[in-house]
């Protein structure tokens, strides 16, 4: 591996390319710590402590918040909103790509089509940051951003307030951007990078929580505990995530003009967890809107039985929801993004076919029985991993930021695994072109 490492910096473009994605992502999280004009940091900061304590009935809403925004968002910083309105656009223009006939034949026009969508999801990112922004500085404004908070800002003037509304969606904008950059120039895929850099910027300030819960030699034990799991925990799922079924598909030959094409043997690789992170990202937020509307009617009676069931994350009423709405989403998730009956139409069109299997219907048929059986594996793969905070509170009584489990490890391990394959896929091509000449 540190030879890898060191053939990479090695490499001038490689190394230039690392450099540059380096460089932007230090600019990243610089503007996740300057905070916006007209915000009280010194109050923002003991709210900000208070509300992610695990005795505060909302911490985990807020751990979850302040794990994807890297703590930005709590801290009203210019990248407060991050990257998350252009992920959430991008979900949005995925799923609206099955129902609207117009995406659906962008995307299949190839690069040019995939440029069109890009662009709309841009304007779509530019209003979502917007609404996002204004919906978070009037609870800043108003006092309902963290709990028993007041004070966080300086002047409640239109003026100030709009300038802070579009100081955080021009940084949303200026993040976008950077993503973009890092996707172009640099290495690996510049909207995941920056997730995983706001998710690992949490990491340090967790484990380091989850030592002091415990004083003396205990603490300093549970801390080399809790990194032993997470270990662990990293070597399953990049197992897992790894693992896949490969179906072979057989190419007849043709005769175009005087030249025989086909005859190709090669495989369609169907992985186990073809959801990826976005079931738990789907679960997860609709399991945290309940607890957010105990927060906004506290006196009745649907809010207490929240409070009681929905609020640790330890209850198992909590666990055995958050369990069947992540097997859900991983079977809608996958219904909406392969399609078994465009796979069997393509292979027929250009010749080709499952041995055993007749081609078109029965090709439909097949792989979709395929797909169902490694959905259910990869569901419970997923739900399980997603209940490791769950599990972890009601053992050493850490809050729902805990660091190996759930949506941060699996979004730091793909995103690892991603962008080690480029990597290594460039040191390749660099060896391959020496080889030859």
């Amino acid at each position: 591996m540190l030879g890898a490492f060191a053939n990479a910096f090695r490499t001038p473009d490689l190394r230039k390319k690392i450099l540059f994605t380096l460089g932007i992502l230090v600019l990243f999280r610089l503007g996740s710590v300057i905070p916006t004009p007209n915000v009280n940091v010194k109050q923002l900061d003991v709210c900000r402590t208070q509300a992610l304590d695990p005795s505060n009935a909302g911490a985990g809403l807020y751990s979850l918040i302040n794990l994807f925004s890297g703590g930005a968002l709590l801290q009203l910083a210019i990248f407060a909103l991050g990257i998350m309105p252009y992920i959430t656009a991008s979900i949005i223009l995925q799923l609206l790509t099955v129902v609207i006939p117009r995406l659906e034949a962008l995307k299949k026009e190839g690069a040019a089509g995939q440029t069109k969508i890009t662009q709309y999801t841009r304007y779509l990112t530019l209003v979502l940051a917007l609404l996002n922004a204004t919906a978070f500085v009037t609870m800043a404004v108003n006092d309902v951003l963290l709990p028993g908070c007041t004070g966080l800002v300086y002047d409640e003037g239109i003026f100030a307030i709009a300038v802070m509304i579009l100081t955080m969606t021009a940084g949303t904008t200026i993040v976008m951007w950077m993503g973009e950059l890092i996707t172009e120039r640099g290495v690996g895929n510049g909207m995941s990078m920056m997730i995983f850099i706001q998710i690992a910027a949490t990491f340090p300030a967790s484990l380091w929580g989850i030592k002091n819960r415990f004083p003396g030699s205990q603490g300093w034990l549970l801390f080399a505990g809790v990194i032993a799991i997470g270990l662990v925990v990293m070597l399953a799922v990049i197992f897992v995530e790894q693992a896949q079924r490969r179906i072979p598909v057989q190419y007849a030959k043709r005769m175009v003009g005087t030249r025989v094409l086909g005859g190709s043997t090669t495989y369609i690789p169907m992985k186990i967890n073809q959801s990826g992170v976005i079931p738990v990202i789907f679960a997860s937020s609709l399991m945290y809107l309940p607890v957010l509307y105990s927060q906004f009617q506290p006196e009745s009676e649907a809010a207490k039985w929240i409070q009681q069931n929905f609020v640790t994350g330890a209850h198992p009423v909590y666990m055995a929801v958050l369990f069947l709405l992540i097997v859900f989403f991983c079977y809608f998730y996958v219904a909406i993004t392969f399609n078994p009956e465009e796979v069997a139409d393509n292979m027929k069109k250009y010749g080709g076919f499952i041995p055993g299997v007749r081609a078109g219907k029965p090709t439909e048929t097949y792989l979709a029985k395929v797909l169902s059986r490694l959905t259910l594996p990869g569901s419970l793969y997923l739900a399980l991993i997603a209940l490791i905070p769950s599990i972890a509170f009601i053992l050493v009584g850490a809050n729902q930021n805990f660091p190996f489990g759930g949506t941060s490890i699996l979004i730091v391990v793909s995103v690892g695994l991603d962008t080690v394959k480029q990597i290594e896929s460039q040191l390749q091509q660099r060896n391959y072109e020496g080889f030859l000449k």
